[in-house]
């Protein structure tokens, strides 16, 4: 029996992504690096894992992690006793392979927080580590956590480090051999399709259902875009999630399947973005295919095949399609790149962070005041230093004041700034642990932009939480980037602001 008759129809409400007003949640916007006018798009392509499809991160990562311990432990590795930690990894880290580590790095690479396995670096540790080298993505050494997909990995992985280094695993093994065996355990528990059986038995408890996509890409079809569905999963499973996260939100008569112009299952992004792969239809339920020419033939679901074919079938191409999905880099940073299409990205862990921001708020009002005032007595300081400086040694404008008056001034200021760092600190902290205690906020790294946030700037056009959000702007919306703003522009000025780094303190 399909999933979507073990289960009754849930209400639609618009409480949840709205102020009351029509008007949607902050949490629930679109933002906007590139100005993009939704009206010049022609088609709009959608990935579906964690994209159309929402899933339970904690429920799927703990079962995937469950998978990948088990082929580990398959290799006699003392393994048994180990659990899945949710909090322990987020999204935008960085595996370092060669030294067994994890971190956040900020917008220009420079690392703001690590862990060696699961233990945190401290300060001078990681000063060791990192203080005369930067987390590029282009070296072999260095992998990101594009995906929530990759949270089960590095957690998993953090732990085997931390055996390692106790010795406690056979043969001689590095952490970049380390990284490997996970991996492969992972994309062996994909390809055998274990988990995946495992959801479409039970879809209630690995997925989580918005009733208001449906409604979303219904608008969106009947204002005269061709929808796409393009997804790296294969036929049965895709339509499987499909009819358990449609069928019961749409008009009668109707399924997922009449909003698509082109379904494109087993898609092997990003390849798919950048060779030319031949198209197969989809021929029936089973997944029998059919050999087609180079391009889809008609409307219809398809398996493989490669963009550029998909550009000339629809007749539209470049700027005239927008492409939405989850992962940076083979849904947003490849279709940018080669295709010039516009570009979505879906940040589900977007809105916990904007919601604990808003709540942070009075808080970060008064440290931006205390850094302020610190700002403040530290160039105080520096001018009397430099006058005593002078007046020590005899050069320059000549300094009225005498050496011990200015040695009081200096202790009397120092004395001022060290009080201030006493309250200003633990409010620091608290900013540093909104969202996840270990990590901070997603989109920050220390003070500046983390590099997630680099990612999701260079390579998304906009970005969102969920699919649905496109529900309250309308596909008619004209979204215009901000005013980008300089150090240097006195109007747009921020101070140090709520996420001041503690190491700076």
């Amino acid at each position: 029996m399909s999933p979507t008759r073990q289960r009754k129809k849930p209400k639609r409400s618009s409480k949840a992504s709205t102020d009351g007003t029509g008007t949607p949640r902050a949490e629930r916007g679109i933002f906007c690096n590139r100005t993009l006018n939704l009206r010049s798009i022609g088609a709009i392509g959608y990935d579906m894992d964690y994209t159309l499809v929402h899933y339970r991160v904690e429920e799927w990562e703990r079962r995937a992690y469950e998978h990948i311990k088990r082929r580990v432990e398959e290799r006699g590795w003392p393994v048994k006793d180990l659990e899945f930690d949710p909090s322990s990894m987020v999204r935008g880290l960085i595996i370092d392979t060669e030294l067994g580590n994890v971190v956040k790095a900020n917008r220009f690479g420079y690392v703001k927080r690590a862990v060696h396995g699961t233990q945190p670096l401290g300060f001078d540790a990681q000063r060791r580590a990192y203080a005369r080298t930067i987390a590029d993505l282009g070296e072999d050494r260095y992998v990101f956590l594009n995906t929530l997909f990759s949270l089960s990995e590095a957690c998993l992985y953090g732990q085997l480090v931390d055996l390692l280094d106790r010795h406690e695993l056979p043969g001689v093994l590095g952490y970049r051999d380390l990284y490997e065996i996970v991996r492969t355990s992972l994309d062996n528990t994909h390809m055998e399709g274990l988990l995946k059986a495992e959801i479409i038995a039970d879809p209630a408890r690995f997925v989580e259902l918005d009733p208001e996509i449906p409604l979303t890409l219904l608008d969106q079809r009947n204002a005269g875009k061709k929808l796409l569905l393009i997804t790296n999963s294969e036929w049965s499973y895709t339509s499987a999630m499909m009819d358990y996260t449609f069928n019961d939100f749409l008009p009668a008569n109707t399924t997922w399947r009449d909003l698509f112009s082109l379904i494109i299952v087993s898609a092997r992004k990003p390849g798919f973005f950048a060779t030319r792969s031949p198209f197969f239809e989809v021929a029936s339920e089973d997944g029998l295919l059919k050999p087609t020419l180079r391009e889809p033939e008609h409307d219809g679901i398809y398996l493989g095949g490669n963009a550029t074919d998909v550009e000339e079938y629809l007749g539209l191409s470049g700027d005239q399609i927008l492409y939405v999905g989850d992962h940076i880099f083979s849904d947003v940073h490849v279709s940018k790149n080669v295709l010039r299409w516009r570009t979505a990205l879906i940040l589900r862990e977007l809105e916990d962070e904007i919601t604990a921001t808003a709540g942070f708020e009075h808080i970060q009002d008064e440290l931006s005041h205390l850094m302020a005032q610190k700002e403040d007595l530290e160039f105080r300081h520096s001018q009397a230093r430099l006058m005593l400086q002078r007046k020590r040694g005899r050069y320059g404008p000549e300094v009225d004041a005498p050496v011990n008056q200015l040695e009081r001034k200096l202790s009397k200021l120092r004395s001022q700034i060290s009080n201030l760092d006493e309250k200003i600190a633990p409010l620091a902290v608290s900013f540093g642990e909104l969202s996840n205690r270990r990590w901070g906020p997603l989109m920050r790294g220390g003070n500046d932009k983390s590099h997630m946030a680099r990612q999701v700037e260079r390579y998304a056009d906009i970005y969102t939480s969920r699919v649905s959000n496109f529900l309250y702007h309308t596909p008619f919306l004209y979204l215009r980037a901000p005013r980008g703003s300089l150090p240097h522009d006195q109007g747009d000025r921020q101070r140090y602001g709520a996420a001041a780094d503690e190491s700076a303190l």
